[in-house]
């Protein structure tokens, strides 16, 4: 169990079985709207995509080698939950990667992301890990705020354009 000392206090809980179950298919919906929106996906398309997308990262779940998953709870309540990817070489062997934070829909706004953000940080640091990258969508901007606020700067971009068509 993680404590992160913070304004909003949060620990951090290994993810149950059960309890993943759940938070994928939320995930899968989730991904699929952001697939929709910013890469123009269809609803089937997009659907289909982020479940072969997350069922290839998280073969074995909650349990999946490398991956950790974490229920944030405060005051015994559960507020939302994080993913995070150890290091793995080559690609970057000292850095951990936030696949997801998610705040649950009657918690947002309250800090619980930051707090989440910060346990996490927490926990990568009593691992020996020495850096945290993510991504983020380029139209998600309260969240691009707080990562930006928790010290996070952009590494790489992507743009595009739309062209016209006939």
């Amino acid at each position: 169990m993680v404590n992160a000392d913070m304004p909003v206090r949060l620990e951090l809980e290994p993810m149950s079985g059960d309890e993943f179950v759940v938070r994928r298919a939320e995930l899968v919906e989730d991904y699929a709207q952001d697939l929709a929106s910013s890469r123009g996906f269809d609803g089937e398309h997009a659907r289909k995509s982020s479940q072969e997308l997350i069922d290839g990262l998280l073969p074995q779940g909650a349990a999946t080698p490398g991956m950790l998953l974490f229920t944030g709870t405060a005051g015994g309540e559960r507020v939302g939950w994080v993913w995070l990817a150890l290091p793995r070489a080559p690609e970057r062997p000292d850095t951990a990667w936030v696949f997801n934070v998610y705040i649950d829909a009657g918690h947002r706004g309250r800090g619980y992301g930051r707090a989440m953000m910060l346990a996490a940080e927490s926990e990568l640091v009593r691992r020996g890990v020495p850096r945290l990258g993510l991504n983020v969508f380029g139209d998600n901007t309260p969240a691009i705020r707080l990562y930006e606020s928790l010290g996070f700067t952009v590494t790489s971009q992507q743009m595009a354009k739309p062209l016209p068509t006939g």
